[in-house]
């Protein structure tokens, strides 16, 4: 299950998983789609969908593997998931965890999203992170200043990098949503392990299997 923008869309497991084509992460290469808002710009080339510099990295930032991660911190499954995302990442040693900020329940999920990334600047995206998607109630608006204050961000400093940011950080979220929207992905949390895309929640051990199968599938 997910976080969905559109009903309808039932859960997923390693069966609905789908294999990359070849193209979509040749390096400066052909893409997979292209998102109508962004004109001619390729959205799906390796560089940008693994290694935007404005987007945060987890785990191993020199691991063998990506997954790249979509989700929306008002999303309980999201929520759900963390911890044994996490412990998977931990214990593989060589994973890196990109992660997409994908604002799509609402206005306060946008907020949230901002403000992590706003944090970035005094590098506390992770903490503010962290905090967001520790909870099991939505969000409002002071509850992300209480989670935000009570893991050390300086709130004054996180406002005026709001306001010298704030484009840059709307461009990241564009990005993020280009990117959702050209692989088909309909809700939070959605993945790319390695080449696979996988729209939905996996368990520990799936998630662990197809970390594995990513790995055969750069070999060949």
């Amino acid at each position: 299950m997910a976080g969905f923008r559109n009903k309808g869309f039932g859960p997923t497991r390693r069966a609905a998983l789908t294999l990359i084509g070849a193209g979509a992460f040749a390096a400066g290469g052909t893409t997979l789609a292209r998102a109508a808002a962004s004109g001619d710009d390729e959205v799906l080339t390796e560089a940008k969908v693994l290694r935007d510099p404005d987007v945060p990295v987890a785990g191993n930032p020199e691991g063998n593997i990506s997954i790249i991660e979509w989700s929306d911190y008002n999303c309980p499954y999201c929520r759900k998931l963390e911890p044994e995302l996490r412990q998977v990442v931990q214990d593989d040693g060589k994973v890196r965890l990109v992660l997409k900020d994908w604002p799509i329940l609402g206005p306060v999920s946008v907020t949230a999203a901002r403000i992590a990334l706003a944090a970035k600047f005094q590098d506390r995206y992770h903490q503010a992170h962290d905090a967001m998607m520790g909870v099991s109630s939505p969000l409002t608006e002071s509850r992300i200043s209480e989670l935000l204050a009570s893991v050390g961000v300086d709130m004054d400093r996180l406002k005026s990098d709001l306001a010298a940011h704030g484009k840059d950080i709307d461009a990241i979220l564009k990005r993020n949503n280009d990117q959702a929207e050209a692989f088909g992905f309909r809700g939070t949390p959605s993945f790319i392990v390695g080449k696979y895309r996988v729209p939905g929640v996996l368990s520990m051990n799936e998630f662990e299997q197809v970390i594995a199968d990513a790995r055969k599938a750069k070999m060949n």
